[in-house]
């Protein structure tokens, strides 16, 4: 039963208040349907052959409908209820739509895995995004109609986790080579000797390129930093993001522009000698 005071709950699921997850935020605002004063519920013969109740809450339901001894007609059944409800009559039964789908969401997100430059929410924010487009656009006559749902959260998360995979070796792979050949070329450069500050005693290598960076303002310290201890040092960006307290994505971003800052300053540099 629908109670008049919950439509506002529904737009929770859109937000990542303080650190909890887009499925976390999705499934609180999923249970307080089923635990409020008359709890939303649905007939229990869609997913019982002899029930023993006339209406389950709709947590209820869900658990029943995602049990793999539930026939594949009574799944059927409720699903197409369900999205006609969501079609129809809107808040709540949207945001009960959606997340039917999320122990399914569960198990496709831990088998796809999540590469090292896109964050877990993002996939599940991509994810819930994909199943709410598909959700006004399903036809509830087609067969396993909850089917067409759980395709598009896959589709929209695979095209997400392949960009990022593209976008990670664009950012890693030829700027590491690029950094490097610069290095190796400034090592020879009697201009970027004197640019990296050394004399014709010392070593010359990437980390008095980059100190020298950090003189000619090129870079502040963070950004030499960041380049030295994940690009030459090894150290995983994971680390720096948490110490840091930024997002691995923010953090891969603010490489990537410091890296482009530096490379643009030592192809100058040789210019000059």
């Amino acid at each position: 039963m629908h109670h008049p005071t919950r439509r506002t709950r529904r737009h929770s699921a859109c937000t990542r208040p303080g650190s909890r997850s887009p499925l976390q935020v999705l499934e609180e605002s999923f249970l307080a349907l089923t635990t409020a004063v008359e709890p939303l519920t649905l007939p229990a013969n869609l997913v019982c052959e002899e029930p023993e109740q006339t209406v389950l809450p709709v947590d209820q339901i869900r658990t029943r409908l995602a049990h793999p001894g539930t026939s594949p007609v009574l799944r059927e059944r409720t699903w197409r209820e369900v999205i006609r409800r969501a079609q129809h009559l809107g808040a709540p039964w949207d945001t009960v739509a959606v997340a039917m789908t999320v122990p399914v969401l569960h198990r496709m997100l831990a088998r796809q895995g999540c590469p090292a430059n896109l964050e877990r929410a993002e996939l599940e924010q991509e994810a819930l995004a994909a199943v709410t487009a598909a959700l006004s656009a399903v036809d509830v006559h087609v067969a396993d109609a909850g089917r067409e749902l759980f395709a598009a959260a896959d589709r929209a998360v695979h095209r997400l986790v392949y960009a990022a995979r593209r976008r990670a070796q664009r950012e890693t792979q030829p700027q590491a080579v690029h950094l490097g050949r610069l290095a190796r070329t400034a090592e020879q450069a009697r201009s970027a000797a004197e640019f990296a500050g050394v004399k014709g005693g010392e070593e010359r290598n990437e980390y008095a390129v980059l100190a020298g960076a950090v003189r000619a303002r090129v870079l502040d310290i963070a950004e030499a930093q960041l380049i030295a201890r994940t690009r030459l040092d090894g150290e995983p960006m994971q680390h720096l993001a948490a110490e840091r307290g930024v997002s691995l994505r923010q953090l891969y971003r603010h490489r990537t522009v410091a890296e482009q800052h530096l490379a643009a300053h030592l192809r100058y540099q040789l210019r000059e000698q």
